[in-house]
């Protein structure tokens, strides 16, 4: 009778240890999603701050100091400066741009290279938002079709 119950308690031990192993994998999912929702939203939390070079502060930030801090705040350090930052991750198409994809552009024709980077908040078809910091107006929320960012728009890099 022991062995009996001993096999009838090996097929209960794996059903319970798959829906262990099953829940873990599940949870892996969640928390990826919602940490680019956590993310987005830490960064939205930086609107209106002030423009500061260098900066990764409420008092002030730039554009790659919007994102290093705001990645390093969710636990994913990223590369410091947005030339740094731009070779960073898997490069990828816009039209497969996601929230928390990182766009980068040339807005100097006197400056070489990339020099501005920001975070997708939204993607709807090809209408997407991203949050960056400006010299002019700090950290602000911007549409990729606008003119002026169309035209600086230079690659997309999914760093998640």
């Amino acid at each position: 009778m022991l062995t009996t119950t001993k096999h009838h308690k090996l097929p209960l031990l794996y059903i319970l240890l798959l829906i262990l192993v099953s829940c873990g994998g599940s949870k892996r999912v969640t928390s990826t999603s919602n940490s680019v929702e956590q993310i987005t939203a830490y960064a939205k939390k930086f609107i209106d701050t002030p423009y500061r070079y260098g900066g990764t502060t409420h008092q002030g930030m730039d554009c790659s100091g919007l994102i290093y801090h705001t990645f390093l705040k969710h636990n994913k350090e990223l590369p410091r400066t947005t030339n740094d930052m731009s070779k960073y991750g898997k490069k990828i198409k816009l039209k497969h741009a996601r929230v928390g994809d990182l766009l980068f552009f040339k807005t100097s024709k006197k400056r070489g290279g990339i020099n501005h980077v920001g975070l997708v908040t939204e993607v709807n078809g090809y209408y997407i938002e991203f949050i960056h910091s400006t010299t002019s107006r700090g950290v602000i929320v911007s549409k990729l079709n606008e003119s002026y960012w169309s035209r600086a728009y230079k690659f997309t890099r999914r760093v998640l």
